[in-house]
C-alpha cells in the first residue's frame, strides 16, 4: 500500500520516495509525520536521528524533545538556533500529539530556518487539517500521513517485505503470519526479522515449520485450516481444530476466529453473485491474493448461495451469544461446536 506525502509542489510521493530523498540528502525545513500507523513515522524519524548528523555533530546540533514535556514555544525557540558544528541542526519532537497551542507555529513557518530540520512525530491520529498552521507546513515542508494496513493488504505487504530481503515465503506461511500478527506493522517487521535472523544457513525461504517453531502459530490448527476443513466438509478435522482452539484460547480467541469466518463467508456470498468469475477479476473484487481465489471456487461448490447466507446468520448469532446476548451460560467451546455443526449440516 502506498503511504502518501504532500509537499509544496502538491506532488504525491510514496514512503520509499520520502526515504530516498533523505538518503540523497534532499532535506526540508519541516517534516510533519502523522497517522494511525506508527511504523512509517518511526522509520523516517529514526533515519533523520541516526543518519543526517555524524556522532560528533549530534552532541551539539541534535535535540530530541517530547510533547509531554514541552510547549510549542519551546519547540520554536529550539528550532531557531543555528548549528554549531556543520550545516544542519536536527530537532525531533516525539509524542507531538500531546502538544497544545499549535497556532503559534505559524510565526515560525513564515520564515523557517533553512539550517534546521524540524521533525514532528504525531502518532495515532491527525490534527484538524483545516488549521492555518497545518496548511502552512505544506507550503514549506512535508506533511506525511501514515495509515494503517487493511486486512486484505497484510499478505501482499509481507510478501513484498520478504522480496526486499531476498527471502522467499510460501502461501501457507503468509496466511499464518497474517492471521496471527494482524495489521500491526511494527509487530510484523519484528517477527519477520526474527525469522530471517534464525533462518538456517543456506536457507532463503520462510516455511510453515519455521513459523510454527519460532512464532508459536500452529501450521495445522489455525483458522485457515479450519476454513479448508469446512470447504472439504471434513468433520473430523474441523472438530480437531476447534478442540485445539478450546485448549489454547489465549492464542486463538473466539472473537478473532468468528471475525475471520464472517469475512470469508461474506466474501463467498459476493463471489456467488459476481457476473464474471475470472480469477483476476475475483481477486480484485474481493481484494485478496489471487492464490486464494481457488478457495472460493471450491467453497462455492460446497456451499450454495442460500447456505452461505444461512452460515453468515449462524456466525452473527454465535457472536451475539458470545457477547452474552440470549446466552447466560454456554461455554465458548460449546458455541463453536454448535456453529461448526450448523455449517457442516
Amino acid at each position: 500500500m502506498d503511504q502518501k506525502v504532500f509537499i509544496m509542489a502538491k506532488q504525491v510521493l510514496t514512503f520509499q520516495q520520502v526515504l530516498t530523498d533523505l538518503e540523497r540528502k534532499v532535506y526540508y525545513p519541516v517534516y510533519f509525520l502523522m497517522g494511525e500507523e506508527p511504523y512509517y513515522i518511526d522509520v523516517i524519524s529514526d533515519f533523520v536521528q541516526q543518519k543526517i548528523l555524524d556522532e560528533t555533530a549530534k552532541e551539539f546540533d541534535q535535540t530530541i524533545l517530547f510533547g509531554k514535556d514541552v510547549d510549542i514555544n519551546i519547540v520554536i525557540n529550539t528550532a531557531k538556533r543555528y548549528p554549531m558544528m556543520g550545516g544542519y541542526q536536527v530537532v525531533i519532537v516525539k509524542e507531538a500529539q500531546l502538544i497544545k497551542d499549535w497556532e503559534y507555529l505559524v510565526y515560525y513557518l513564515e520564515k523557517p530556518l533553512k539550517s534546521t530540520i524540524l521533525v514532528f512525530c504525531y502518532k495515532y491520529g491527525t490534527p484538524d487539517k483545516r488549521f492555518k498552521w497545518f496548511l502552512e507546513i505544506g507550503k514549506v515542508g512535508i506533511v506525511y500521513e501514515s495509515t494503517k494496513l487493511r486486512d486484505y493488504e497484510v499478505i501482499p505487504w509481507i510478501s513484498k517485505y520478504c522480496k526486499t530481503k531476498n527471502i522467499g515465503i510460501d502461501e501457507k506461511s503468509l496466511s499464518m503470519l497474517a492471521e496471527f500478527l494482524g495489521t500491526d506493522l511494527s509487530k510484523l517487521v519484528n517477527e519477520l526479522e526474527k525469522l530471517i535472523l534464525i533462518m538456517p544457513s543456506g536457507n532463503k525461504r520462510i516455511s510453515p515449520e519455521l513459523v510454527e517453531k519460532n512464532i508459536g502459530i500452529s501450521k495445522d490448527f489455525n483458522v485457515f485450516e479450519l476454513q479448508a476443513a469446512l470447504i472439504d466438509k471434513n468433520v473430523l478435522k474441523a472438530n480437531r481444530i476447534i478442540r485445539y482452539f478450546a485448549e489454547n484460547k489465549k492464542s486463538n480467541p473466539l472473537v478473532v476466529i468468528l471475525s475471520q469466518l464472517f469475512k470469508f463467508f461474506s466474501d463467498l456470498m459476493i463471489y456467488h453473485y459476481l457476473a464474471d468469475k475470472n480469477p483476476s477479476l475475483v481477486a480484485a473484487e474481493l481484494k485478496i491474493n489471487p492464490y486464494f481465489v481457488k478457495d472460493y471456487q471450491k467453497a462455492a461448490q460446497t456451499f450454495k448461495a442460500w447456505k452461505t447466507m444461512n452460515i453468515i446468520s449462524f456466525i452473527r448469532e454465535t457472536d451475539a451469544r458470545y457477547k452474552g446476548i440470549d446466552n447466560p451460560s454456554t461455554e465458548e467451546s460449546d458455541l463453536m461446536k454448535e456453529l461448526i455443526y450448523k455449517i457442516l449440516h
